[in-house]
């Protein structure tokens, strides 16, 4: 038997299986979906095997035993209720010719119009150590409660080159594209949000909301956004890209490193702040390392509790982006 269930050695059906945003290796089981030409009756384990729905690939992993789902990036992955990942240990993977990408990933997963109360999001997160990498997730849906993209829930969950898009809700209060209630959640090369579809009227809709107990009892505690990209098209000055409404919304340390906020071009304002919390931090700090604002606020963020760091752009040749005052 070999070191791995990998019998072609670093590679299996022609996909790396280490580095290079490619499969890791693991001693679990690997499952693979093709939405456009999968069968729920198949196997699962091979590419021209697939399964159909990641619903039904979710059901085949088995926690804490490290198992991998494979998303083969040929056609939009259709969700008909928000999947909750219960389990732990998961790694969910889109397949893409180009790996790596923090926009525009080859799979996509999508939640339409539902009626159901539950489907608060495309996909909601309260295992541990789950990882998703190299995946678009979307939200389109109408339904009152589901005013979420991706819902973080979880503890040591990864996020690795997503995309998260929320087109729907643009005028509804809380709404947003990720929910950050995770404990130890790391976000990397993410790109949340979007400079198309316009925020409408006097709103906090950001693209991360960490108010404490969107899930009941989560708190987003020691957190990262590390490279990530975060969009807004705003229509006023009171729309965010981060926000949490309540003094005890992080607890111990929540980091942006190398992040942009990014106001579309066409926005019809700027934002007052970018960061913002309903009341100064008391159970944690806030920490902006070397973060670049683009036609957005002036002041990262004026709460108390939140710290920005990094240098003073000069209007030099460097290629710093400055912010027009």
């Amino acid at each position: 038997m070999g070191l791995t269930n990998f019998p072609n050695g670093v590679s299996s059906f022609g996909i790396p299986v280490i580095g290079g945003g490619g499969l890791p290796a693991t001693k679990g089981n690997v499952y693979f979906v093709d939405y456009g030409s999968g069968n729920d009756g198949n196997r699962g384990k091979s590419p021209d095997r697939a399964f159909k729905t990641l619903a039904y690939a979710y059901t085949k992993v088995t926690s804490n035993n490290f198992d991998i789902i494979c998303l083969i990036g040929s056609d939009t992955h259709v969700l008909t209720e928000m999947l909750t990942v219960a389990k732990n240990r998961v790694a969910i993977i889109g397949l893409d010719n180009s790996p790596g990408r923090n926009y525009g990933q080859a799979a996509k997963v999508s939640l339409g119009v539902t009626t159901a109360a539950t489907d608060i999001g495309t996909i909601k997160d309260n295992g541990v150590r789950n990882v998703y990498q190299n995946i678009k997730f979307m939200n389109s849906n109408t339904v009152a409660e589901g005013i979420y993209c991706f819902v973080d829930a979880g503890e040591y969950t990864q996020l690795l080159n997503c995309e998260i898009y929320k087109s729907t809700d643009l005028n509804v209060t809380g709404a947003a594209e990720l929910v950050c209630n995770g404990d130890s959640s790391t976000y990397i090369n993410c790109y949340i949000g979007s400079t198309a579809n316009a925020i409408t009227g006097a709103i906090i809709r950001p693209t991360v909301l960490m108010t404490k107990a969107i899930v009941s009892g989560k708190v987003a505690r020691d957190v990262s956004f590390i490279d990530c990209t975060f969009a807004r098209k705003c229509g006023n000055v009171a729309n965010r890209f981060v926000y949490g409404a309540n003094a005890s919304d992080v607890e111990r340390m929540c980091l942006f490193k190398n992040c942009i906020f990014w106001n579309a071009a066409l926005a019809a304002a700027t934002p007052a702040q970018n960061v913002a919390f309903g009341a100064s931090q008391t159970q944690g700090s806030v920490l902006l390392k070397g973060c670049t604002a683009i036609g957005a606020a002036t002041a990262m963020s004026t709460t108390t509790g939140v710290f920005v760091d990094g240098p003073i752009p000069a209007a030099d040749t460097t290629g710093i982006a400055l912010q027009a005052t």
